[in-house]
């Protein structure tokens, strides 16, 4: 029983590795030749393994793209619940946009193939579609419970949760959008964040 247990264990062991090359690989192509000029064959090769195994092990584009964003997405989650803490109401708000723009900073190919992907999806239906508007609904949701989870914020406030949440998600997909467009405007993304941050206080205290 120990031996197969071993066994098991290594063969997950391969199949994590095998998956991190590939995602390494696909991300790496995104952000060279965006989605539409990145193919699985190549994926496969530059992940060192042969022509085929991104075919086999995905079966199309849309489903590699599909788990690429799962996992940055995973990532960023983890950062982010790691950044915020116990934090609500605009505490929250305020550091998540500020691990946002540290996101942007110290992994800016991780956050351009994220949403490239994510603009990739529009007005298509597929796995990678839903893979998006999840993680776009839990982004959401989680500014909507960071709004009715502290006391300290007016009932007032609480009734356009939905709509204050509406406004920052959006919000931070326009930044983005302009960082894409602008990778070396560091400076100015940053004035973006921190003004997203001042339309969030008037929200909060309004």
């Amino acid at each position: 029983m120990e031996a197969i247990s071993s066994s098991r264990r290594t063969q997950a062991q391969r199949t994590e590795e095998s998956d991190q090359r590939m995602f390494e690989a696909a991300l790496s192509l995104i952000n060279e030749r965006g989605a539409a000029d990145t193919n699985l064959s190549e994926v496969g090769i530059r992940a060192g393994y042969s022509r085929g195994l991104a075919s086999h092990r995905f079966g199309n584009k849309e489903n590699l793209f599909a788990f690429v964003v799962r996992r940055l997405g995973e990532h960023w989650l983890d950062q982010l619940k790691t950044s915020i803490g116990n934090a609500v109401g605009l505490s929250a708000v305020e550091k998540a946009l500020d691990q946002h723009y540290a996101f942007c900073v110290e992994a800016p190919e991780s956050v351009r193939c994220l949403y490239l992907l994510w603009f990739e999806s529009i007005n298509k239906e597929s796995e990678l579609s839903a893979t998006i508007k999840n993680i776009h609904q839990r982004r959401f949701q989680d500014v909507v419970n960071w709004i009715l989870r502290d006391s300290t914020v007016a009932e007032s406030v609480k009734r356009e949760a939905d709509i204050i949440a509406a406004q920052f998600s959006a919000s931070v997909v326009g930044i983005v959008y302009f960082w894409l467009a602008n990778p070396d405007k560091l400076v100015e993304t940053k004035r973006l964040h921190d003004g997203l941050k001042r339309t969030m206080q008037y929200a909060f205290n309004a």
